[in-house]
């Protein structure tokens, strides 16, 4: 191609529209279970349908697709499972909340098949954007295998596995208290709901004791509940009310008495007046008291809030707001509302309404997760057993602790959810049937399943519909209930494969390699798939669980599009490109919990206001830098001709690069291996801004213009130009796909030590390996010119030496390192802009006795005898030089003659300005630190980062003082 045709920027948006239907033309992202390459899969977790992707989505995508795309490059057979997920709960109510919004109507207006027909357009609209947004990323998923969680595969292994743990009664179903979101009438998860500290009320009443003048104050921040009480407790040892456990007491504005109970549990005699009203059916703690006692549970709730016939005439039909200021008036009216105080009340908060949760007794199915009456491990210890047994490894290790001590409570999952939108839970009712007509029925199929009701009837369980006729003579009802989304989301990574077939998919790459997820999630989603695929397929899930940070912004609080911090990844892209994202992303993802990203605004071209970071103007920084270098590499190109290198007999900069890019691929394999994205992100940063970059291709701009020595720089800067797309293609796909283009058709055949013909796309180049090509001699002679070159940039820095000016610097070393300077001499002198340089090797000797000069003092003394050195340009010693600028090291001391390059007055009177400047900011300072008063009430980090800046502005006086005494 002709060079000048390279852009001389980098378009994130041409690259992006250019390269990802070339991918997926050329079906680089399919996966063949027919080939013989190892497995390696990973299945999505599904976004719910309910919006858009947020900065979290794009997070978590990007690490997944940097690990798919760095191992198929490394030779698998890789499989990214796409897919959504129906999300009950969270998309009925975004449904229901715009039906309310738009048209003023509920989902009992509409009923159930004209919402659940809503739902699916709402899901058809924003699936296609969702996966549209991962295209944009940049996602390297297998599109032709993208699943649903309610399309027909997925929905078959929802029946299967209810069948199957209903058949073998691991489900049931009881009168449980579950949380109770009012607004969506359903029962929610104890992970689905949040807790917000409320200013409230605590009211004292009085309970009378039957046929005394003795009465009880008990103290309650929900009065209106005391119509479901079933007992008052106390401490069993409470010598205050001993003497009335077992007596009864006259419940207010009910005819009902109930008893005194001792239990040491739930009473705590040092709070409050030591005595606690219980009401089984309406708190968690009261619900765990009344089983212990055998309390009768009295639900006072309709699903809706309000109260029901249970709480008598004068309260029922009424909303529980109102109940509460009812039964205020009526205990004050009869005297028995002892008195009323402020309180800060927790209260619980449904994360999918936002609404409050009530405590609700209602039936419920259950998924049975304690051990079996036989003592065998049931379904919490065996996924316990899973991480402890290191079949599943979680990374970071901190986290296995979270997974363990939440399955240890063994709790039951309650799986049913009272929605339209779901998995309709595939039980059957028949209350009028014996077992002969279902036998008659039923008899001899694999795919239904009965048994008696607690309550009488039976409940038929069956894989697939059954008719409201399919008994002759009675008639059988569906339960009207859907399941827990989290069921079907626990049957991803099989039911994704094609469970319950046995499908090609399933059998090669199950179990899949590793989940990357949120901690949010470990216990509804991760533990749960454990479960569920050791009861399916007999084998976990997955090898490896990845948990990556939670972005917050700037302050440490959640990102959200209400809160108006959210940071939208579509508007990132827009603004830096694909590229800028998903490197941002991945350095961010390091070890810590939280990855925090200052929020500011970014006025777009066409106007729009957008939320952004910093950071993702740094990625992009970077990816610019790439392109660069890239570049100025390619356009050096011209008759480039391949042929074989002999390593061994290249030059000291060829040696040290190649060094340093072996080095490089293996920390970054290894880093990636570990899932250090943040690692692997940086350190491909520092050697290609900094060894490539900033150092290897200005050692050798000079040879790539000399025809004599231009063949052997091009196919080195052309071999290293490829191994770093490929290194970088995981993390940058678009850009280094721009990049592989034009320099597959000026060096189509390329490689060091011996070159072959590049793949046609880095998509697909092999990941490259370590060669061997480690060289401490180079390494070290490279540092040697590095270390001397910027000391030089320095001294030219420090005293204002104009940039077109001739200087002829010297260098007095031990003869070791006088002779790597020697080899480097012409870059060094190159890189500093020198006419002359002086390389002056002296024998090693004991430090000396003479306290070292003030600039030697400045520059941290040194090892050798050199502090009273100095040459002439014929490289003879002189006596030292009044002016010049000296830096002593451990092993040299470099010396910069100024005679004649500066103004000695004007450079005296910045170095004075600078000092009072300097002054200026540091007597403030000092006096703040100084003042008791300040030191003692202050934040610590404050005055922390009071003391620092102090100690920064000191240190550069005392450098600006030294270059004023020596000017």
């Amino acid at each position: 191609m002709n060079i000048n045709e390279i852009p001389k920027q980098y378009d994130p948006k041409d690259a992006q529209d250019r390269w990802y239907p070339v991918w997926m033309e050329r079906g680089y992202f399919h996966a063949d279970p027919s080939c013989d390459k190892p497995p390696y899969c990973i299945v999505i977790p599904p976004p719910n349908v309910t919006g858009a992707l947020h900065l979290g989505h794009a997070l978590n995508n990007t690490l997944q697709d940097v690990l798919i795309r760095w191992r198929r490059m490394q030779g698998w057979d890789c499989l990214w499972m796409p897919g959504t997920d129906h999300a009950g709960i969270a998309t009925q109510a975004v449904v229901e909340r715009r039906l309310l919004e738009e048209q003023k109507l509920t989902r009992h207006d509409v009923g159930r098949e004209a919402l659940v027909e809503k739902i699916w357009a709402w899901k058809d609209e924003y699936e296609k954007r969702i996966l549209g947004q991962l295209r944009l990323m940049g996602c390297s998923c297998d599109w032709e295998r993208t699943r649903f969680t309610l399309d027909e595969v997925c929905s078959q292994a929802v029946r299967r596995t209810f069948f199957n743990l209903f058949k073998a009664g691991k489900i049931f179903r009881g009168k449980r208290l579950v949380n109770w979101d009012v607004q969506l009438r359903t029962a929610v998860a104890d992970d689905e709901i949040y807790y917000e500290d409320k200013p409230g009320k605590l009211w004292t009443i009085k309970y009378p004791v039957s046929g005394s003048e003795e009465s009880l104050h008990v103290a309650t921040t929900r009065p209106e509940t005391m119509l479901g009480d079933t007992a008052v407790a106390v401490h069993p040892d409470d010598p205050r009310y001993k003497h009335l456990i077992g007596k009864t007491l006259d419940l207010p504005l009910t005819d009902r008495k109930i008893p005194v109970i001792g239990d040491a549990i739930l009473v705590d005699p040092k709070f409050g007046t030591g005595c606690v009203k219980v009401t089984p059916a309406h708190d968690p703690n009261d619900y765990q008291t009344g089983q212990r006692h055998g309390l009768e549970m009295i639900n006072l709730l309709n699903p809706d809030g309000t109260f029901n016939a249970n709480a008598g005439p004068k309260y029922a039909g009424l909303d529980r707001v109102v109940v509460r200021k009812r039964v205020l008036a009526d205990l004050e009216a009869t005297g028995l509302l002892e008195k009323e105080e402020p309180y800060n009340v927790r209260l619980n908060y449904s994360d999918r309404s936002k609404t409050p949760i009530e405590p609700y007794l209602s039936d419920q199915w259950f998924v049975r997760m304690a051990d079996d009456a036989d003592g065998s491990p049931g379904f919490a210890q065996q996924a316990i057993d899973a991480v402890s047994s290191g079949k599943v490894r979680i990374t970071p290790e901190r986290y296995a602790k979270s997974y363990a001590d939440w399955l240890g409570e063994k709790r039951d999952w309650c799986i049913s959810r009272q929605l339209w939108w779901g998995h309709r839970i595939p039980i059957w009712y028949c209350s009028t049937c014996s077992a002969d007509d279902l036998e008659l029925a039923f008899g001899g199929r694999s795919d239904v399943f009965w048994t008696e009701a607690e309550a009488g009837g039976w409940l038929i369980c069956a894989e697939h519909d059954l008719k409201a006729d399919a008994v002759p003579g009675h008639t059988l009802t569906q339960d009207p209930d859907v399941l827990d989304t989290w069921f079907s989301s626990a049957l991803w990574p099989h039911s994704t494969l094609g469970w319950p077939d046995d499908t090609p998919e399933l059998r090669k790459y199950y179990p899949t390699s590793v989940l990357s997820t949120a901690r949010d999630i470990i216990t509804l989603w991760v533990a749960r798939m454990v479960i569920f695929g050791q009861f399916n397929v007999h084998e976990v899930p997955f090898r490896d669980v990845y948990i990556h940070p939670v972005i917050q912004d700037g302050n440490g609080k959640r990102m959200s599009k209400s809160a108006g911090n959210g940071v939208d990844p579509v508007d990132i892209i827009e603004a830096y490109g694909a590229d800028a994202l998903r490197y941002t992303l991945a350095a961010g993802a390091t070890e810590t919990q939280d990855l925090r990203m200052p929020v500011e605004k970014l006025k777009l071209p066409d106007g729009r206001e957008i939320n952004t970071s910093d950071r993702f103007e740094q990625g992009r920084n970077f990816g610019n830098k790439v392109w660069n270098v890239a570049r100025l590499v390619m356009m050096n190109l011209e008759g480039y001709q391949p042929a074989p290198v002999d390593v061994a007999s290249l030059p000291v900069e060829d040696r040290w690069i190649l060094a340093e890019l072996d080095a490089t691929v293996a920390a970054t394999t290894e880093h990636l291996d570990a899932f250090r994205f943040a690692e692997a992100a940086k350190g491909l940063r520092d050697f290609c801004w900094g060894e490539f970059c900033d150092w290897y291709v200005e050692f050798v701009k000079n040879r790539l213009r000399d025809p004599e020595s231009r063949p052997v720089a091009q196919r080195v800067a052309a071999a290293v130009l490829d191994s770093l797309c490929r290194l970088l293609h995981p993390i940058m796909p678009f850009l280094t796909e721009q990049i592989w283009a034009p320099l597959g058709e000026l060096a189509p055949i390329r490689g060091v030590p011996t070159p072959a013909p590049a793949d046609t796309h880095v998509c697909v180049a092999a990941w490259p390996v370590v060669k061997g090509l480690q060289d401490s001699e180079a390494l070290e002679t490279v540092q040697q010119w590095r270390e001397k070159i910027q000391v030089i940039r320095n001294l030219r820095a420090e005293r204002n030496v104009p940039k077109d000016a001739k200087i002829s610097p010297q260098i007095i070393a031990e003869n070791a390192v006088a002779a790597r300077l020697r080899q480097g001499e012409e870059i060094i002198k190159s890189l500093t802009g020198s006419v002359a340089l002086v390389i002056q090797g002296i024998a090693a000797s004991p430090l000396p006795t003479d306290p070292p000069t003030h600039d030697e003092e400045r520059k941290g003394g040194s090892d050798l005898a050199l502090g009273n050195i100095s040459l002439s340009a014929t490289g003879t010693y002189n006596p030292p030089q009044s002016d010049s600028a000296v830096t002593v090291l451990t092993d040299a001391k470099v010396v910069l003659p100024l005679e004649g390059l500066i103004d000695k007055e004007a450079e005296r009177a910045k170095l004075k300005k600078s000092l009072a400047d300097l002054d200026k900011q540091i007597a403030p300072l000092k006096g703040k630190l100084s003042n008791e008063g300040f030191v003692s009430r202050a934040p610590a980090d404050v005055v922390t980062a009071s003391r620092a800046k102090l100690a920064e502005l000191e240190a550069q006086r005392a450098s600006v003082a030294g270059l004023l005494e020596s000017a």
